[in-house]
């Protein structure tokens, strides 16, 4: 099973000397949110998940990443323009990889790991249901996952089975770690349609096994 590893590429903000009195903060947003390289492979564009698509304002930081692709983050941004204009703008502050693999059935497992965690947060966002979670941690790499429990079609009706893999390695639960993750539902363009269900099965430690339904 192919490891997914939690990678992170930070920006520097630059401040000019102002004091503290007259110096304005930016509209800072922060965003899970779809980062696409150029041929080169710098970051170019931000993509949100309502399909705004922001031009990254030139700078230093962003290159080396693979070319014509687009990496799932959680990034700190703050719009130029008017989300209104044509040509849109904006500076990029901060960016941090998403853990967001294309779900496996459960064959490709060689054992189901569901170690509990909490849910902060989750929901569906454009081609994405996104989960921010809360995990125990101490000094071991936790591995995570989607499998693919079954797609399911009963008169007409299609349901997937989707359920978070975690593997915390036996690790100590010491501290509360954030966690963002991304299905990604565009791998399931040409199988699912409009008002198909989604149940997204997790291991919590206060309800233990649940599940929260999405629809397509």
């Amino acid at each position: 099973m192919r490891k997914v590893v939690i990678l992170s590429f930070l920006a520097s903000l630059l401040l000019g000397a102002c004091g503290e009195d007259d110096y304005v903060y930016p509209n800072v947003l922060t965003d899970m949110i779809d980062l696409k390289t150029d041929h080169t492979g710098t970051g170019r564009y931000l993509i949100t998940d309502e399909g705004t698509e922001w031009r990254i304002q030139s700078r230093t930081g962003l290159d080396g990443l693979a070319p014509d692709t687009t990496y799932r983050t959680v990034t700190m941004y703050a719009p130029l323009t008017d989300s209104e204009e044509a040509e849109k703008e904006a500076i990029l502050y901060n960016t941090q990889l998403v853990i967001s693999p294309v779900p496996l059935p459960e064959s490709k497992f060689k054992e189901i790991k569901t170690d509990p965690v909490a849910i902060q947060s989750i929901w569906r966002g454009g081609n994405y249901l996104n989960l921010i979670l809360q995990v125990k941690v101490k000094d071991q790499k936790h591995g995570y996952h989607f499998i693919e429990n079954k797609l399911e079609n009963k008169d007409g009706e299609q349901t997937l089975y989707l359920t978070l893999y975690h593997d915390r390695n036996n690790d100590i639960e010491g501290f509360n770690r954030k966690v963002y993750l991304s299905v990604p539902l565009w791998a399931y363009a040409d199988k699912l349609h409009k008002g198909d269900k989604i149940v997204f099965n997790i291991h919590t430690y206060k309800e233990g096994m649940t599940s929260r339904i999405f629809y397509f």
